[in-house]
């Protein structure tokens, strides 16, 4: 009996992902556990490991094509002929012995309206774009697959159609409501007109930042409060022990310190540490303190998470923040290490980064961004009550805030406990290092 594998939930709210590589091929034998298929999704590339031990009989995805939980991506055979439904549960009887994936799709017809269109992963993903709705698509393909030809004509019918029934308003009645989840987007201009162009694929990480992206703006009004912190003390006591922490494998960074103090301030103002239930009406305030870092790769940006900052000291925090960010750079971390944040910070000063604005990584309700430390000059009190000017290494920091949930007044005094942890090294380490 052939059995066909589909694509399995791969954690919570996942619901697609980019296949990277197909490690078998048609005719081999696997054993259960082997790993078969490498799947990105959520920014993380996940092994899919084989359900069975069997032969792989047939392959339905390629790398690049994105898939959906539940897709099929292949069957298995132990010589037996009679394929598994694509969906819904085990056919009960065989009126005809069809090809494998022809049997798979006929079964599928009968429950067409409720389950999955019998339609390839690319097919999907054209319709996706199109904003092509599967189940409306007459099928032209064997036993009532729908094809990328089919989607395309259903689409360009659908804009015929729109085309003939529009009628121009005069500008007295033109109403216009730009709600996010009215606005039409126009099509794009054909930019070969002016000159060549070159076309690269929107996917991977890129994509998956960018819908992280469109829906943290779209759902959360962002507010944006700044200021700068001294840290000349901090940069000496870093200087001092950084040697000490790389022998032990840790890296001493600023970042590792602000953890530390996020820590500080989240335990000081619950209120950051949460998530807004809209549908409850309830603010989620979560009990623990799970910080997520932003790493730039050659891939995008990725946000790995350290947990339990409040319970770590600053060799512990150099140690694993530095492993956590080797491997997030190859593309090395599990699924589990980029899920369950609850603040966010995003460090732009190694580049030589200073003030920007960054956005908040939904369902969080606020991230920190810092910039780059520089000399510049500061009036100083002298101990007579005169003042000085004087050269302090100064770095800016911003703080982005869901207006939902917090206030101005809020920012200001979160930032006030980071700053004053991060000016006094004495005070924030006094039981660390």
């Amino acid at each position: 009996m052939a059995r066909s594998f589909k694509l399995p939930d791969l954690g919570e709210g996942i619901h697609e992902g980019e296949v990277l590589a197909v490690l078998v091929s048609i005719g081999q034998e696997v054993k259960e556990g082997d790993i078969i298929l490498e799947v990105e999704t959520d920014k993380a590339a996940v092994e899919i490991p084989s359900p069975y031990t069997a032969t792989v009989q047939e392959i339905f995805v390629k790398p690049g094509d994105m898939v959906n939980v539940g897709d099929v991506m292949m069957t298995f055979s132990n010589g037996s002929e009679e394929v598994e439904e694509l969906v819904g549960e085990k056919p009960k009887e065989k009126a005809a012995e069809p090809a494998p994936i022809e049997a798979a799709i006929a079964e599928a017809i009968p429950s067409h309206k409720e389950g999955p269109v019998p339609a390839s992963p690319a097919t999907r993903r054209l319709a996706r774009e199109l904003g092509v709705d599967l189940r409306r698509v007459p099928p032209s393909g064997p036993a009532g697959l729908v094809t990328s030809e089919d989607v395309r004509a259903f689409s360009e019918k659908g804009k015929k159609k729109l085309e003939a029934t529009a009628v121009p308003a005069s500008p007295a009645a033109v109403s216009v409501d730009v709600r996010p989840s009215t606005i039409s987007i126009p099509p794009l201009p054909d930019f070969t007109k002016w000159g060549p162009v070159e076309r690269v694929a929107f996917r991977s990480i890129r994509r998956a930042t960018a819908k992280q992206m469109a829906l943290a703006w779209s759902q959360i009004p962002h507010v944006t409060s700044q200021d700068v912190v001294d840290i000349t003390r901090l940069e000496a006591f870093r200087q001092k022990h950084k040697a000490e922490i790389e022998t032990i494998g840790g890296k001493l960074t600023l970042t590792v310190f602000a953890l530390k103090a996020i820590a500080t301030a989240l335990k000081t103002y619950p209120n950051f540490n949460a998530t807004l239930d809209p549908e409850a009406g309830e603010i989620i305030i979560k009990q623990y303190y799970h910080i997520g870092v932003a790493v730039s790769t050659d891939d995008g940006l990725i946000v790995p998470v350290v947990r339990d900052v409040d319970r770590k000291s600053i060799k512990e925090l150099s140690i694993e923040l530095n492993d956590l960010v080797q491997r997030t750079r190859v593309r090395k971390t599990k699924l589990d290490e980029l899920q369950g944040g609850t603040f966010t910070i995003t460090n732009a000063g190694a580049m030589g980064g200073g003030f920007f604005s960054p956005i908040i990584n939904y369902p969080e309700v606020a991230i920190l961004g810092m910039g780059q430390g520089r000399l510049q000059p500061a009036v100083k009190r002298k101990e007579d009550n005169g003042h000085e000017i004087v050269p302090r290494l100064i770095m800016p920091i911003v703080l982005c805030i869901d207006h939902r949930v917090l206030d101005g007044a809020d920012a200001i005094r979160f930032l006030r406990v980071v700053i004053d942890s991060l000016e006094d090294p004495d005070e924030l380490l006094m039981s660390m290092i």
